[in-house]
């Protein structure tokens, strides 16, 4: 069952925003979204939070500024999904830029595991670094940093996920989401706190004179970088994100971005003139989590850091082949989940836990996503990992922190989780393929412990209804050139409509013509997915978005959900 319910406005803040000249439509949209003051969309890079105000920034700018003047070796390791493979990409890029001697490690996931084990501080020990940084991990890797320690390599921490009882013994720590940090975003990726750390070397080696007689580094030719790996990794777009992810946007539509996103982008058939949030976390992100699922991220990362163009292109089309095999595995264990889901009582559940030995580990997060939106349950999905192991992916719904949830099953059954991480949205997990079923009936208990039933019903938000003057191919670009995304959600309207005509486009969707109920007007529509014929009289949930298409520059509207 999904309810509908009306972002509340708040006809104040809506008032305001348009005395200050903004439209009255995209008004009543901020102001549904918290924004009371023009300042809180203002894009300018004057606006980020100052780097100095991450606690320990100044310090870890004064570590990585000793290491280059004293031309050490540093090693960046990072994690293997989009957000960690830009981290890399920024600090390797940031770092020669500072003149540092510096390469990149990526681990294998399924050689490895995530963070920075001590079996990834042994192999990183075999290039001999002097300094460890890691990016996007470290701050639960209390083995890794000690492995470290006691082969005297120094370890520099950047990393954004929320720290367990132990902090690590590194040299430096730098997470807005560590005890007593005073960064008033605590919604940065993993990308975003290592450019906090480049603007923090910045201004130290200012201060030290480097840049007295020589230009300095323009950090700014890192945003479209960061731009993608904060909207991959679906962290809240606060004021401070949505400034970070607007600038790289502007970089990308002016061709001034690194030859990897370009080419991921044309490969996936979008224009990097006209590229969007939605652009990047829809058709570059998963190409390039493609490595890290079921290859290794180090070829992602060789593509953002792709010196040419023509290398960018040929590395972006090994990305997109590693995409169509990833589909197609998810396709397959999509069957076979649903064929398992048909013999579980969903309806009498507050959790989902599957597991099946020949699921693939870099796609079982996408099932758990998959499954999630479909039942509304929190959903764990496990894959085999050798040895009598088996890998979960988690992911939740809102009300349930997952990672808490598991921390707090790990301290009513210490001996049950072997080892967990994650965020209030999605985690992983090792446990014994023995326990699996103990697990199961453990975790359900939990669930239900910290939802209600009222949680388990799915709330779908929308803005209410769209005037038939705002279905415009004007206004949908200006929708679409806004940074929205999580915690910032994209605009999603309501309205009640006449089927004028539709059919089944391509085997899967559903191609329609739609009269809103207040206009002669008729509007194209489609309704991705859908192979079910509606009715004649429709209330629809949808997205106004631009279609081009055979060079013809139309609108139209993207049905998201239908009552029935």
């Amino acid at each position: 069952m999904t309810s509908i319910v009306q972002r509340k406005v708040s006809t104040e803040a809506a008032q305001l925003l348009q005395t200050a000249g903004v439209s009255p439509l995209m008004s009543r949209l901020f102001a549904a979204r918290g924004v009371s003051d023009i300042s809180q969309i203002s894009a300018n890079l004057s606006q980020l939070l100052p780097p100095q105000s991450m606690t320990n920034n100044q310090r870890m700018a004064k570590l990585l500024a000793d290491a280059i003047q004293a031309n050490k070796k540093l090693l960046v390791i990072g994690d293997y999904d989009a957000d960690g493979a830009t981290a890399t990409a920024v600090a390797v890029k940031g770092l020669r830029a500072f003149g540092a001697n510096v390469d990149f490690l990526v681990p294998n996931r399924f050689e490895y595991g995530y963070g920075l084990t001590p079996e990834i501080v042994a192999l990183a020990a075999l290039q001999q670094p002097d300094v460890i940084v890691t990016v996007d991990n470290g701050i639960a890797s209390v083995d890794g940093v000690e492995a470290a320690n006691t082969l005297g390599i120094q370890v520099l921490i950047t990393d954004h996920h929320l720290p367990g009882l132990e902090t690590p013994r590194a040299a430096c720590i730098i997470n807005p989401n560590q005890q007593g940090c005073t960064f008033a975003s605590k919604h940065l990726a993993g990308v975003g706190v290592m450019f906090y750390g480049l603007l923090g070397l910045r201004a130290e080696l200012r201060e030290r004179g480097v840049y007295a007689q020589i230009p300095e580094p323009n950090l700014s030719e890192l945003m479209d970088l960061v731009a993608l790996g904060t909207v991959a990794d679906l962290v809240k777009l606060d004021e401070n994100n949505r400034i970070l992810v607007e600038q790289g946007l502007r970089r990308i539509r002016a061709g001034a971005c690194s030859h990897g996103i370009t080419a991921l982008l044309k490969i996936a058939g979008r224009e990097p003139v006209k590229a969007s949030a939605q652009d990047l976390g829809f058709y570059v992100a998963p190409r390039l989590n493609a490595a890290g699922r079921l290859d290794d991220m180090t070829l992602g990362i060789q593509c953002l850091l792709a010196d040419s163009a023509s290398q960018a292109v040929q590395i972006a089309q090994q990305l997109n082949d590693l995409n169509l095999q990833r589909r197609s595995i998810e396709v397959d264990m999509q069957d076979s989940a649903n064929l398992s889901l048909e013999d579980i009582p969903i309806a009498h559940q507050y959790s989902i836990c599957m597991y099946q030995p020949d699921w693939h580990q870099g796609v079982i997060g996408i099932l758990a996503s998959r499954i999630k939106e479909r039942h509304h349950r929190p959903v764990i999905t496990f894959a085999d990992a050798g040895d009598g192991l088996i890998k979960g992916s988690g992911r939740s719904i809102a009300g349930l922190h997952l990672r808490d949830a598991l921390d707090l099953l790990s301290k009513r059954q210490p001996d049950l989780i072997i080892k967990f991480g994650g965020h209030a949205m999605a985690a992983g997990l090792t446990i014994k393929l023995e326990n699996f079923n103990l697990f199961k009936l453990s975790f359900e208990t939990v669930v239900k412990s910290l939802l209600t039933e009222a949680d388990l019903e799915s709330v779908l938000e929308v803005d209410g209804n769209l005037s038939v003057n705002d279905m415009t191919f004007q206004v949908a670009q200006a929708l679409e050139s806004q940074v929205w995304g999580q915690g910032f959600a994209p605009p999603l309207f309501y309205d009640e409509f006449e089927v004028v005509n539709q059919r089944i486009l391509s085997e899967k969707h559903l191609k329609l013509s739609l009269k809103p109920v207040s206009s002669p007007s008729v509007i194209d529509a489609i309704y991705f997915n859908q192979t079910d014929l509606l009715a004649n009289h429709i209330q629809a949930a949808y997205q106004l978005q631009t279609n081009n298409y055979n060079g013809a520059q139309k609108v139209q509207l993207n049905l998201r959900y239908v009552a029935t």
